[in-house]
């Protein structure tokens, strides 16, 4: 089963627009807040202006990333390239950490050696619209992010919004300072430059928890599990992985169970069509569809199963058993269990489950096989 792996048509070409977008925009909000932080005398809102140099800067990587990432796949790289787009948060991320402590060391320095705003009705004026376009820009550049399953557009629509919430902080302190003559202006840049410090490592732990691989999301495994359900010469269906290789290309596989009747010819065209379906319904490649035989013959198989199941399933921190299969002929039983990862120790669980069904069934040799939690 072959697909075209790289960019969809036009998906690079949207994210680079998107890009471009932000980097205008804040490029002219960056001029305007230092020209009034400036005139003012205002640190909070040059801080706020450095804040919006970093996100075009985030957006110039973005652009880079997209690029690159939309390679098509070589002999080196037989998964294609988008994975890039992963290393292309991470240095986002890193840029807005950078971006925020050097703030936070302006903003100190100005606490210990304090000055006086002087804001005018314009800069007040200016702010206030720069709040209205930071949070319109950061709707609709988020809601394209997510549109093109681009978490670098994510990241940078969250960060406009957070942006917004920055620019009225700094209106706000420069409305309590014209009333009441009191100036927040150091400390709020320093709480401004905390909030981008925290901003940058929620984007870079989450960059880096996707690098690393997470857990198949329970909406996308009960998805995929259920098409794969619908078929009626599958049983059960077991073991999801998916191997994410960029926004535009996943690879997975998973285990089903069927009658131990089924011919090689018939669980081939099963698995075809298995395949065939998941890829459409849910852009998932399935290289690999491995086979669970269940007893459909002896009823002394049915009756050990259900016992079994009763045995493995009363241990605490236990959450499946499947792939169950009686040979009476070699007098063997296999299945497989999943131990809650949470469990102080899994394979002492396994062990002890191990020696409990042998105990029990000692004309059998039993093999388990301790599966890894890999989907809901």
């Amino acid at each position: 089963m072959n697909r075209t792996q790289g960019e969809q048509p036009g998906r690079a070409a949207q994210i680079v627009r998107t890009s471009a977008l932000v980097i205008g925009a804040n490029i002219a909000l960056a001029g305007t807040k230092a020209a009034v932080g400036l005139l003012s005398n205002s640190i909070a809102i040059v801080m706020d202006a450095v804040n919006n140099l970093s996100d075009a800067l985030s957006s110039v990587i973005t652009i880079l990333g997209t690029r690159l990432s939309a390679k098509p796949a070589d002999h080196k790289h037989p998964y294609g390239h988008g994975r890039i787009e992963y290393l292309t948060a991470a240095i986002i991320s890193l840029l807005v950490l950078y971006a925020g402590g050097a703030a936070l060391v302006e903003s100190v320095k100005k606490i210990i050696t304090p000055e006086t705003p002087d804001y005018s009705p314009v800069s007040i004026a200016l702010i206030a619209a720069a709040v209205a376009v930071k949070l319109l820009l950061g709707r609709h550049v988020k809601k394209r992010g997510r549109e093109l399953r681009s978490e670098a557009l994510v990241d940078s629509g969250e960060d406009a919004r957070l942006d917004a919430v920055i620019s009225a902080s700094t209106l706000a302190a420069a409305v309590i300072y014209l009333i009441w003559g009191l100036s927040l202006e150091a400390w709020l840049g320093a709480a401004i430059a905390l909030i981008i410090v925290w901003s940058g490592v929620k984007m870079l732990r989450g960059t880096l928890s996707e690098v690393l691989g997470e857990r198949v999301g329970g909406e996308i495994s009960t998805a995929i599990k259920q098409t794969i359900g619908e078929h009626g010469e599958v049983l059960g269906a077991y073991d999801l992985i998916i191997h994410d290789y960029g926004p535009e290309l996943k690879l997975g596989s998973v285990h089903i169970e069927v009658r131990d009747t089924m011919t090689a010819a018939e669980i081939d065209a099963l698995t075809r069509a298995i395949q065939e379906e998941v890829l459409t319904r849910h852009q998932v490649i399935l290289t690999a569809v491995g086979i669970y035989a269940q007893n459909t013959s002896q009823d002394e198989a049915a009756l050990i199963r259900d016992d079994v199941r009763h045995i493995v399933m009363g241990h605490e921190w236990l959450l499946q058993l499947h792939g169950f299969y009686l040979n009476r002929e070699e007098r063997t039983m296999r299945f497989d269990i999943i131990v809650d990862f949470a469990a102080p120790d899994r394979r002492a669980v396994y062990l002890h489950i191990l020696q409990e069904i042998q105990e029990k069934y000692p004309d059998y040799r039993v093999c388990i096989t301790l599966d890894e939690d890999v989907s809901d």
